[in-house]
């Protein structure tokens, strides 16, 4: 049978790349913090936490426990079925929550607004922020979330659902944003903003979702193991090429 082999060692240069990532992740964690930062823009509490974060990861990633920065990678081989570790578990349920809570709730707030012109992205903030990053800890905590559940067997498709969820959600964040800036510009407000807002975020999240469903970006090919894969190639077995 036919394995998968990733690689055996992380270069330099790729842990270094992978610290600044999980500091971004980590960073913007706690939802109220976040808000509040661009809301009325950074002052002491975000520096304390951003000083936190960065020692946390230093530390962490000096010992090989963030997900890149190891010196080796723990997963070689696709299709291998070996516990997950528990820092990946909850590296990867943070980057979920990261993902998917901003992106549901200003997609939720731009519904609302679309209808009644009244913009409630604060409140929705608010009130649905930690409730919605819960539901993500407890997919986690029943084995659903990809790349954080206990075995790493579909590690070749998973990674790839991560990766999709990437693609999908930067672009459609940024699109909201850039929108609300042109429709200043064009001089939109209330509801005919919202609806401009919501139709772009909506066409450029669907784009990029159809490509990454499709394989056509980066990291988003899927290998699924087959059902006869063991655990029998070993973390020593890997000097394949």
């Amino acid at each position: 049978m036919r394995v998968n082999v990733i690689r055996t060692r992380n270069a330099v240069w790729y842990r270094a790349m992978h610290w600044p990532i999980w500091v971004w992740v980590f960073f913007i964690l706690p939802g109220h913090l976040t808000r509040a930062l661009f809301e009325h823009g950074p002052d002491r509490r975000h520096g304390i936490w951003l000083v936190l974060v960065m020692l946390a990861c230093t530390w962490r990633g000096v010992r090989g426990r963030l997900p890149g920065v190891e010196p080796r990678p723990y997963i070689t081989h696709f299709g291998v079925d070996q516990p997950n570790l528990r820092y990946r578990v909850v590296c990867y349920t943070a980057a979920w929550i990261d993902l998917l809570v901003p992106l549901t709730i200003n997609l939720t707030g731009l519904v609302i607004a679309s209808i009644s012109g009244t913009y409630l992205v604060h409140a929705l903030h608010v009130w649905l922020y930690y409730p919605l990053a819960a539901l993500v800890v407890a997919a986690t905590w029943r084995d659903l979330t990809p790349r954080a559940r206990r075995s790493t067997r579909d590690e070749g498709s998973e990674r790839a659902w991560f990766y999709v969820a990437i693609w999908t959600v930067v672009p459609a964040q940024l699109t909201a944003w850039a929108s609300w800036r042109l429709g200043e510009l064009l001089l939109l407000t209330g509801t005919g903003l919202a609806r401009m807002r919501l139709v772009a975020t909506l066409l450029v999240a669907l784009v990029m979702l159809l490509l990454g469903l499709r394989g056509r970006l980066p990291r988003t090919e899927r290998y699924h193991a087959e059902a006869d894969t063991t655990s029998s190639i070993t973390a020593g077995e890997v000097a394949v090429s």
